[in-house]
């Protein structure tokens, strides 16, 4: 969905761990939270009244976990399950649809290096896709986000959270489009589907009730399929397709964070039978395209889109969950539900940037957003405020750090914790070396400190380190 995003964005790798301790989750990150941390359902939400996360798993996964969200029925399938099983897909419940761990062509592994030297495709289109328009759209975005929406301008995007009004915890990340003056298109977590509505169906309906029934217009974009595509040959790929010779067709004019509705060209030379929203944007730390493909009248355009980006295969493969979450740890990017949650504000999980530098000063208007009582102080003194950091590490060889992998102070004989692990795997592009992501104590978070992680309750050295572990190649023009 984006360049943080989740996620949904990837894989929920379940490492779950009790430790004794019963400090109480909060939100704005005043205390460490060693029993909240270390456990996979207490990050997907700290509040007892919010439902766990069903978990599954594959025998044959080497390891690796995925959780669905917590919402009830049959799983669903996107428009491209029967072009998956086709090409040799192992199917997952994921986020409440069956989802492409991997495919048959490639092994986990091959994909990743496959994505970050030429191209592959993922079908992501169990994210949300949604619409708001009105009057109203700009503030009500304003007030549940901490981004300075009103200096995007039109097909412009920024990444931004939606926030708990309260404690300012985040309660999804989330990709932000303006389309118009008074319209905006955003996309949200699979897996937080059912907060997500809930939540903004009730800041809608309060907007509403004060502003009158038509300031606002929320759509939930069910007609549309959604693919991404990725990888330092994505451009080259999606260019030879493009259909049209107009200016705003050529791709390399399209920069990193905006968007453009384009048709492309179908094998028998007509265009799409309907234009695609396709943004520069991803999930991988590489050059690429998110396709929001509408197939209202048309069930067939999502596989036929599919396809066409699939024609040459030495240039694009289909990749899947396996494959998106490595590549998204190693350009440092989060995963809601082990990365961030409610249990975090922003500043907590060093994603201060996304509040805007306009809407700091608690003295101004433009600080009247969720939770902004809680989020800036801790952005105008952290050291103060905030009790731990989101930080990068390397591993010691051996086996990996997990999720909920304990870190403690290497210097300690009492092995004291300082942190826990939120992600982490040995890393396809470093061949093989061991990168975690988590939280770590105020003070222990600069780059270059010593700790221990306890993985399969053995001590391993790992150090402090800065993220992503490999450059990103998001496009900002030649």
């Amino acid at each position: 969905m984006s360049a943080v995003r989740p996620l949904t964005r990837g894989l929920h790798l379940l490492g779950p761990r009790s430790l004794s301790q019963t400090t109480s989750a909060v939100a704005n990150g005043s205390s460490l939270l060693p029993r909240q941390l270390a456990s996979p359902r207490a990050l997907r939400s700290p509040l007892a009244a919010r439902p766990s996360p069903r978990v599954s798993s594959v025998a044959s996964t080497g390891g690796l976990r995925y959780a669905s969200s917590g919402s009830s029925g049959p799983v669903k399938k996107t428009q491209l399950y029967d072009l998956h099983a086709a090409r040799g897909a192992k199917m997952v419940p994921f986020a409440g649809y069956s989802m492409p761990l991997q495919y048959s062509d490639l092994s986990h592994v091959e994909s990743h290096k496959w994505t970050r030297a030429k191209a592959s495709l993922f079908d992501v289109s169990h994210m949300v896709q949604h619409q708001l328009s009105g009057p109203g759209a700009q503030e009500l975005l304003m007030k549940v986000t901490p981004s300075s929406l009103d200096k995007l301008k039109d097909n412009q995007s920024t990444l931004s959270c939606l926030l708990e009004e309260a404690t300012g915890g985040i309660i999804d990340d989330l990709i932000i489009t303006r389309r118009s003056a008074d319209t905006f298109y955003f996309v949200t977590n699979a897996g937080r589907r059912d907060e997500d509505l809930a939540f903004l169906e009730a800041e809608i309906d309060g907007y509403r009730k004060i502003h009158g029934p038509d300031s606002l217009k929320w759509e939930i974009l069910s007609d549309r399929a959604l693919v991404a595509l990725q990888g330092p040959l994505a451009a080259q790929a999606l260019q030879s397709h493009i259909h049209g010779d107009g200016p705003e067709t050529d791709l390399s004019t399209l920069y990193f964070g905006n968007c453009r509705v384009l048709h492309l060209t179908l094998p028998n030379g007509s265009p799409t039978a309907h234009p695609l929203l396709i943004s520069r944007t991803g999930y991988t730390g590489e050059d690429g395209f998110e396709i929001s493909i509408p197939f209202t009248g048309h069930p067939e355009l999502p596989a036929q889109v599919t396809e066409l980006l699939l024609s040459n295969p030495e240039q694009v493969r289909l990749a899947g969950l396996a494959a998106r979450d490595s590549l998204r740890l190693e350009a440092g990017m989060c995963l809601y539900g082990n990365d961030i949650s409610t249990a975090q504000t922003p500043p907590a999980a060093s994603l201060g940037w996304v509040v805007g530098k306009d809407r700091r000063d608690p003295t101004s208007p433009l600080s009247n957003f969720n939770g902004s009582s809680a989020i800036l102080p801790q952005i105008a003194s952290p050291s103060k405020t905030l009790s731990q950091r989101r930080v990068g590490f390397t591993v010691e060889k051996g086996s990996p750090a997990r999720e909920g992998a304990i870190i403690v102070d290497i210097n300690d004989e009492s092995r004291t914790q300082i942190g826990v692990v939120t992600s982490g795997l040995p890393s396809p592009s470093l061949d093989g070396t061991n990168i975690a992501m988590g939280y770590i104590k105020q003070g222990m978070h600069k780059k270059g400190t010593e700790v221990g992680i306890l993985v399969r309750n053995k001590l391993r050295k790992a150090s402090v380190v800065g993220m992503p572990w490999i450059k990103s190649k998001l496009y900002h023009g030649t």
